[in-house]
């Protein structure tokens, strides 16, 4: 599991007319570039999304940093291959079903104010996992192939588990077959997807401006 890091600008600071430092960067992923206020940000929306009690303590601040990492080094990935982002308007739906969570427009406004983030933040953010999404499918679906007897495995550990909790009908392994390749795919795209991160963590130079964030 965000916007496209428009805010990844590459540049040292945002610095006032007058020469105040109004951002600090945070951390460096190649040539992008993750500042305080982003990592605060991305608390901030995620906690909305999830629902979770407004706060920013530092093992929070740290998972959010990394996420932020990640979502740089995709978004690299996506440059380098020249995948086509897609319109803001894609995210409109899912946008829509979170307003529609809310008992009304107001309610839903003095959430956003609560966790001090607005209705663009909230939207690009959704826009950026749909983005993420598709690319990763794009990038990783063709080379995972499942084999019969992965589904078997698979369908025999579920037989089990049915049993257990009393499912009345089990079906047949035909009947599973298309539900359990499609498990089984998106698992392996979510290893494929863990390795790729880890190998080109190593290629590309990721340097902390805050050491508490390590």
């Amino acid at each position: 599991m965000k916007p496209a890091l428009h805010w990844l600008l590459g540049m040292t600071f945002c610095i006032l007319l007058a020469g105040e430092i109004i951002d600090r960067i945070a951390i460096s992923v190649g040539n992008q570039v993750v500042t305080e206020s982003q990592i605060d940000e991305e608390v901030r929306v995620t906690e909305f999304l999830n629902g979770e009690k407004l706060a920013v303590p530092a093992a929070d601040r740290k998972k959010a940093a990394d996420r932020l990492i990640e979502q740089a080094l995709v978004k690299r990935e996506m440059d380098l291959s020249r995948y086509p982002e897609p319109a803001l308007s894609d995210a409109d739906k899912q946008f829509e079903m979170l307003r529609a969570s809310y008992a009304n427009a107001a309610q839903f406004q003095s959430a956003l104010q609560t966790y001090g983030i607005t209705e663009d933040k909230v939207k690009r953010r959704l826009w950026w996992q749909l983005t993420v999404l598709r690319f990763v499918e794009y990038r990783f679906r063709p080379g995972i192939q499942i084999q019969d007897s992965d589904v078997q495995a698979y369908y025999e550990q579920q037989i089990v588990k049915w049993r257990q909790e009393n499912v009345p009908v089990i079906p047949s392994l035909e009947e599973a077959r298309t539900q359990i390749e499609e498990i089984l795919t998106q698992q392996r795209i979510d290893e494929a997807l863990d390795r790729w991160l880890a190998d080109v963590r190593t290629q590309v130079a990721i340097q902390y401006r805050d050491e508490a964030l390590e």
